[in-house]
């Protein structure tokens, strides 16, 4: 009963496989698209930033250090303040992209202004957000001399801003750009590929030799499903090999867990995909279905806007929304080597998302079979 059934199954990929293939215009958006946006967004695509949280460790607890953060409380380009008191906290805040920025003020701060020598403020920033952190850093550079230039008209005393960018030290732009630009890629070739297939087969006319074939609904969902995520996978691991071969972008950490985040993230924007497509009868609705997801999606993953900066009811919006999470872990596990239980805490929602979208698109097939 089991190789029965599997014998369908691979029957019907392999006819998904011949008739995407032999499709010149399929061949040309599978292949040829993502590889060549790859290329012209990596030297393109320009951003800002807009707002600036911190994360302050305060050792000397002074006036004069008090009256440095308030520069920054009362800054219109900075909006939160987080005063955290060990390094644990500090590192969790810049490691999960809570704030963009992390200022560092040694105990011997306020002696150091009065005995009129020179008091190191260190500046962290994150440098997986490379136009966020050159920003950020520059204005709390500024801030510093600013207060700088008011305390030496008292005082021959001065502060010097040191500045650290944690996981892209040189803040190459493009180290940022191309591991948020393999997901972004990922997921519109995905969303087509999947969204297209059931679709098309209402328009060809071989969606009635779906019904009468002795495949399941489970069984022709399956064998849609495995065409898109083999292609969607292949595709994924040739331009992250371009990204580190011939961008020479710096691959810092686990490729296992790399892989099975690329493969249960495209998991489930297959599920987004085919449910697109049971709910459309032909082609044309099912790529303005894409659309109409897409960019949203990549409004909400934190590509062009730091989540943390959206509206609270915006962020929990983004928790259905795939393309977060793995943006977020191409990102980490990148650059920053990102740790398994940091991995499944990604992991999990978009589990849950290929669970639902997956299941709403099965029992919308068996209806419209019915």
């Amino acid at each position: 009963m089991i190789k029965e059934s599997l014998r369908r199954v691979f029957a019907l990929a392999k006819k998904e496989f011949i008739t995407t293939w032999k499709d010149p215009k399929s061949r040309g958006i599978i292949v040829a698209l993502p590889l060549l946006q790859l290329i012209v967004f990596a030297n393109a695509i320009t951003m800002e930033v807009k707002n600036i949280d911190v994360a302050a460790i305060d050792r000397n607890n002074s006036v004069e250090s008090r009256e440095l953060l308030s520069r920054f409380e009362h800054s219109p380009r900075f909006r939160n303040i987080f005063i955290v008191d060990s390094e644990k906290e500090f590192k969790s805040k810049i490691d999960n992209q809570k704030v963009q920025i992390g200022l560092y003020i040694n105990n011997d701060f306020s002696s150091a202004l009065r005995g009129q020598k020179t008091s190191d403020v260190l500046i962290i920033s994150d440098g997986r957000q490379t136009n966020s952190a050159s920003i950020a850093s520059g204005y709390a550079s500024q801030i510093i001399s600013d207060y700088t230039s008011e305390f030496n008209k008292s005082s021959g005393a001065s502060i010097n801003p040191v500045v650290r960018n944690w996981y892209n030290p040189n803040l190459e732009y493009r180290w940022f750009l191309l591991t948020i630009l393999i997901p972004m890629l990922a997921l519109v070739i995905t969303l087509l590929l999947t969204a297209l297939s059931i679709a098309r087969e209402r328009e060809m006319g071989t969606f009635d030799q779906l019904i009468v074939s002795p495949l399941s609904s489970f069984e022709i969902l399956l064998g849609k499903t495995i065409p898109s995520l083999f292609i969607a996978m292949v595709l994924t691991c040739i331009m992250t090999a371009c990204v580190i071969i011939f961008f020479k972008v710096p691959f810092m950490g686990s490729m296992l867990l790399f892989l099975i985040s690329i493969l249960i993230s495209l998991l489930s924007i297959v599920g987004v995909g085919l449910f697109i497509s049971s709910v459309c009868n032909t082609q044309q609705q099912a790529i303005i279905g894409v659309m109409i997801f897409q960019l949203p999606a990549v409004l909400l993953s934190g590509y062009i806007s730091p989540i943390e900066d959206m509206p609270e009811s915006w962020q929990a919006l983004t928790y259905l929304n795939p393309a977060r999470f793995f943006m977020a872990l191409s990102r980490g596990i990148f650059l920053k080597g990102m740790g398994l239980e940091e991995v499944i805490v990604n992991l999990i929602p978009m589990i849950i998302i290929a669970a639902i979208t997956l299941t709403l698109a099965s029992r919308t097939f068996k209806r419209k079979l019915g």
